[in-house]
């Protein structure tokens, strides 16, 4: 990845996450700073942050979707998508 490239992905991240918390927040009745917390707690999370997994092409909702099933089952089924 060239430097523009992570710059740009960088950003995109940073638009993202605060969606995706957002959610998590109104979906399951959390605060706002503990959905913020347990997403970056998550596997979830640690694949977004890698480019090459392509979830950032995922709605917030889809993310916050897949965040909760890791958290109930323990597992993520990623979409074929992704």
């Amino acid at each position: 990845m060239t430097e523009q490239e992570q710059i740009q992905f960088t950003a995109t991240l940073q638009l993202i996450v605060p969606q995706v918390v957002d959610r998590m927040a109104k979906e399951y009745g959390m605060e706002a700073e503990e959905a913020m917390r347990q997403l970056y707690c998550s596997q979830l999370y640690a694949d977004l942050e890698r480019e090459s997994s392509k979830l950032w092409h995922l709605s917030p909702l889809a993310l916050a979707e897949l965040w909760y099933s890791e958290k109930t089952t323990g597992r993520i089924t990623y979409p074929e998508e992704a």
